[in-house]
């Protein structure tokens, strides 16, 4: 009897132990983990992310700069995924077996459970021959969304590129980022990230066995559409962008076009550049390796990174500054015997023996000894400390825009380098230094750094006669065409208005009278004012550089072109800046057509072995290409 009451617990002890094992197990699969029931869910319900169409961007005439392109990322859930003829499946979206096995072992490592991404951006005519057999494999479905795409191949640096978010960026984005999502990295598209995004959407699709959709889940209740991102009308002129991009091919260097009046950007030309449509795709990776491992450094985005001395053009910087001083006037005369003579021994040679010189002859001429005489009183006669004069100077140059950013709708801006007078008091180990020691700062040589924007913007400058708006490369948001706030405020040059006259009047002489350093580029029924620079390059040969604005009255554009390696300002930037000026305001260009095929012909590039064109001579329209020599100063710091 003892037996088998024994017998009797030990049968209920293991009834009980398994129903406890299996209530533990139950517990375990209902509470604990969500194995079972996303497979379940996977079995029925498939939640796809709706992609919002990325906002497109416009020229200034709201004409296509980016738009989107539909694509296909292939998607799958390892465990739902069934044997299959895994060659036919890679002959159909263009992979081999190696790569299948790699996406399939990452995709399992993400989570079997989970949907994540096959193979991105399959193009649609690859998906059109591949939907037709997709039943064939379980586990894998499509998901739609778009990519970018340039239809004229311009503005790759001002436009930038998209990218997948990586850990960092979801991380920072307070749940808005998931994995396969795409965002700006470069460009507009990073600056205006939030705005051109918009708002995905969610789909609950109901799906059989065979992985076929069978309609939205409870009548699509509980799906939520996306919302387009915000389009962009951009400040950009699509032919004169287009143009400038023709001119500078085979030559390293920048243009930008502002238009005074706003700050808007008209045109904004890295070179080399690239094709932005090669960011696209599924060779993306491979095309940006190739670009980032070029020698020439397409990737770089010299408009606003690219830091140069000014060369001559800063004269009109000095040239105004010193008048708002008092220190000369548009009367005030240098002689000048080829060169300025400083310090004890010190030496700096001008381009001609110009004799007797006013300011207005000063610019036109681009005579060095009458901006080192003009620096001397500056600094040296303030009636003050010359290390005292020296921060007015720096503070009054500043106010140009020089030596900080500009504030451009565009990442990675830098500042070029205005150097303090601590800079100079650390390297010559005292405070009591005056013009001697710095004079190469009176031509825009030594230590001066300046971007090709602010270059630009120094011309709206004067052109404004003293004022300028934010350079901005977008000019209006969306349907109701938003104007950002800080792109109507005026900022003041601090120089009076009286005193751009002199300025600007030898600046038209540069170009519009014979013996002007930029006459080659005078424009027929149109005044353009402008200055030539020739900027040492201790690195190999000079830089090209010209500045420039037109009309004289009234201005519409205001332009800066750097062309590395090439020598002359008269040679080379400003017959490109004439090139623009011209098709800018005029829809058209008259020259010859030798003198437009010298420019697009010419290959500047370093190691180029063919040889550029010298500009030809047309009647009266010879080209000085003596105007701005800067020979390289020897400094005494006695």
């Amino acid at each position: 009897m003892n037996s088998f009451f024994a017998r009797k617990f030990v049968v209920q002890g293991i009834f009980i132990v398994i129903a406890i094992i299996l209530l533990a197990r139950l517990f375990y699969i209902q509470v604990i983990t969500d194995e079972y029931i996303l497979s379940a869910e996977n079995n029925v319900i498939r939640r796809l992310p709706v992609y919002p169409a990325r906002g497109v961007i416009l020229d200034r005439k709201e004409k296509i700069l980016v738009q989107n392109e539909p694509v296909y990322d292939l998607m799958v859930i390892p465990r739902e995924v069934k044997p299959f003829d895994t060659l036919e499946f890679c002959k159909l979206i263009g992979i081999d077996k190696a790569r299948f096995d790699r996406q399939f072992k990452k995709a399992k490592s993400y989570s079997p459970y989970k949907a994540s991404i096959f193979e991105k951006q399959l193009s649609v005519q690859i998906y059109a021959s591949f939907q037709e057999r997709l039943s064939d494999f379980s586990g894998f479905f499509v998901q739609n969304r778009t990519v970018r795409r340039y239809p004229d191949s311009l503005g790759a640096h001002f436009l930038g590129y998209i990218g997948e978010v990586n850990q960092k960026v979801i991380a920072n984005s307070n749940g808005f980022y998931n994995q396969g999502d795409y965002h700006g990295i470069t460009g507009v598209e990073k600056s205006y990230e939030e705005l051109l995004r918009g708002q995905r959407g969610v789909q609950n699709l109901m799906v059989d066995a065979l992985n076929r959709p069978k309609g939205h889940y409870a009548d699509g209740k509980y799906d939520t559409v996306a919302v387009a991102g915000e389009h962009m009308i951009s400040s950009l002129d699509k032919e004169l962008q287009g143009l400038g991009e023709r001119l500078m091919k085979n030559k390293i260097g920048s243009i930008v076009a502002i238009e005074p009046a706003t700050g808007e950007i008209l045109s904004f030309v890295s070179s080399p550049g690239y094709d932005p449509n090669l960011m696209v795709g599924r060779q993306r990776g491979n095309n940006y390796m190739a670009l980032l491992n070029d020698k020439y450094k397409p990737m770089f985005v010299r408009p606003i990174q690219a830091e140069y001395p000014p060369g001559s053009i800063f004269k009109v910087v000095n040239a105004l500054v010193a008048q708002q001083f008092g220190v000369i006037n548009d009367k005030t005369l240098f002689f000048c015997p080829g060169g300025y003579r400083y310090g004890r021994r010190g030496w700096m040679g001008c381009t001609h023996v110009h004799g007797a010189t006013n300011l207005r002859r000063s610019i036109q001429g681009s005579c060095n000894t009458y901006y080192g005489y003009t620096y001397a009183r500056m600094i040296d006669q303030a009636g003050m400390r010359p290390v005292n004069a020296y921060k007015r100077w720096r503070n009054a140059v500043s106010a140009f825009g020089i030596g900080s950013q500009l504030g451009i709708d565009l990442p990675g801006e830098r500042r070029g380098l205005l150097p303090t007078d601590e800079l100079y008091t650390k390297r010559f180990k005292s405070d009591k230094w005056g013009s001697s020691y710095t004079i190469s700062l009176s031509i825009g040589q030594g230590e001066l750094g300046i971007t090709p924007l602010q270059m630009a913007n120094v011309m709206a400058i004067v052109a404004n006669r003293g004022f300028f708006y934010k350079p901005h490369l977008i000019k209006a948001i969306g349907d109701k065409k938003v104007v950002k706030d800080e792109f109507t405020i005026k900022n003041d040059a601090g120089i009076d208005p009286k005193y751009f006259e002199a300025v600007i009047q030898g600046m038209s002489d540069v170009v519009n009278q014979g013996g002007g350093t930029g006459y080659y580029s005078k424009i027929t029924n149109i005044e353009m004012c402008g200055k030539t620079g020739t900027v040492q390059n201790p690195h190999g040969k000079d830089h090209s550089v010209f500045v420039a604005f037109a009309p004289r009255v009234n201005p519409k554009i205001a332009i800066a072109v750097v062309v590395e390696n090439a020598g002359f300002g008269s040679t080379w930037s400003a017959p490109i800046a004439s090139l623009m000026v011209e098709k800018y305001l005029t829809d058209s260009i008259s020259r010859p057509k030798y003198y437009i095929d010298r420019l697009l012909e010419a290959n500047l590039l370093p190691g180029a072995t063919v040889k550029p064109k010298a500009p030809k001579k047309a009647g009266s329209d010879t080209v000085n290409t003596q105007g701005e020599i800067n020979k390289p100063i020897a400094l005494t710091t006695r």
